[in-house]
């Protein structure tokens, strides 16, 4: 079938799809020129499928009711696993800081995601993180949570999402513990290997 559009036409759907990569983290316009030519010369029907994904998965992933985390479930897998230990929940700032957490192998607790940490210059205050949400998790649990475990990240927000949230636990009786710094200090979860994760979260200790 002929393409009846304009030059220009043509020329705004590749300046869409260019704009649209430049969404990615640490993609650039010239990295979102690159990949966008790639695409169209050479994997049509890549391009393709990733455009049906992304559409997929904005139309059908949304938040556990539970912990926050992306789900295309109303209560996510994790939060529905009868063999997960439900008096532990383990607060983390991002779902890749979750996907982390698991790979551990470590953990056998619940989750909370706050999608976010605590940061005033960027507008990100409690309401922001969920903080809400979180504490209701805490108080209407069908079993009690006896410890909280604070894996937020080691950067001055992260630290102080934590001193924050675990004041909070600690008004309400419960045991608050912080994963112990094998973890750099700066470093963020998602970009830490498995087996440095997996000791500090063996070795998290217990906030006064």
């Amino acid at each position: 079938m002929a393409d009846n559009r304009s030059p220009d036409q043509a020329q705004d759907a590749l300046s869409r799809m260019v704009q649209a990569l430049k969404a990615l983290p640490g993609v650039g316009p010239k990295s979102a020129q690159r990949m966008a030519f790639h695409l169209l010369q050479h994997d049509r029907n890549g391009a393709a499928v990733l455009g049906q994904s992304l559409l997929d998965a904005v139309n059908n992933i949304h938040h556990c009711t539970l912990c926050n985390t992306f789900s295309e479930l109303e209560v996510c897998t994790t939060c529905a696993d009868e063999r997960r230990d439900p008096s532990i929940l383990c607060v983390v700032e991002t779902p890749a800081d979750q996907l982390m957490v698991e790979q551990t192998l470590t953990y056998r607790g619940l989750y909370f995601v706050l999608m976010g940490r605590l940061s005033p210059l960027d507008g990100l205050g409690p309401n922001e993180i969920h903080l809400d949400r979180l504490i209701e998790r805490v108080e209407k649990s069908k079993e009690p949570v006896k410890e909280v475990v604070l894996a937020t990240n080691f950067t001055s927000e992260g630290e102080a999402t934590a001193h924050y949230i675990g004041e909070i636990m600690k008004a309400r009786g419960i045991k608050v513990s912080r994963i112990a710094r094998g973890v750099p200090v700066g470093g963020e979860l998602e970009y830490v290997d498995a087996s440095t994760l997996a000791r500090a979260m063996m070795d998290r200790r217990s906030v006064s």
